[in-house]
Order: structure tokens, then sequence, then C-alpha cells
């Protein structure tokens, strides 16, 4: 079973910037496609950006698209999330994601182990 910890998360200013860790407990990490999600109150969990095990495959949300970045070094079984030019609308929970098997990379349900989340809060 793959352990999964997100770190960097905080409180930050409108057009501020955030980097988010994921690390993973295992080597096979480095096998598997990986995501990034988020969850605001009330609101439903929904897909981010994720990144395909060989790091050649990048899909973002529109709504982050020129602001986020993905990117992973498998060599340390770590995941970030680069956010830049934050907006108040980016506050959630954000949890990284593995995803063993075939399928569509922006599906919640395509994901198998999940980290325990770090909370992202921007104020205007």
């Amino acid at each position: 079973q793959v352990q999964l910890v997100e770190s960097g998360g905080g409180l930050v200013q409108a057009g501020g910037s955030l980097r988010l860790s994921c690390a993973a407990s295992e080597r096979t990490f480095s096998l598997y496609d990986m995501g990034w999600f988020r969850q605001a109150p009330g609101k439903e969990r929904e897909f981010v950006a994720a990144i395909t095990w060989t790091g050649i495959t990048i899909d973002l949300a529109d709504s982050v698209k020129g602001r986020f970045t993905i990117s992973r070094d498998n060599g340390k079984n770590t995941l970030f999330l680069q956010m830049n030019n934050l907006k108040p609308e980016d506050t959630a929970v954000y949890y990284c994601a593995v995803k063993r098997f075939a399928g569509t990379i922006r599906l919640v349900t395509m994901y198998d182990y999940w980290g325990q989340g770090t909370q992202v809060t921007v104020s205007s």
C-alpha cells in the first residue's frame, strides 16, 4: 500500500505563491500516474492536475492553466504542485493521489491511494 503525505499548504494573499509537495512511501511511486485534487467546503472533490509516470504527459484543469505547474521527482518519490498567482477561489484542501491502472486521468474514482490533504487558504 502506498502512503502519501502532503505538505506546503498555508495562508497566502491573493497573487501569492505556494509549492505543495507529496512524499510517497514506496519506490514504486515512479511506476504510477499521479494527480492533485482539491475540495472546498460544501463542494465535491475536483481535479486540479495530473502527470503520467514518465512525466511526459501533463494535464491541468482549465481553472489553473497558466498558474499551476505539476512535476515529479521519481528519484525522491515526490510529487509537486507549484501554484502561482493564487486566487481566493483556489482555497481548498489539496490532496495528492496515486493512479495505478489505466483510465481517465481526471476522474477521482480512477485513483487508488490518497494523502490526508493540506489546507490552502487564499485571502483577498
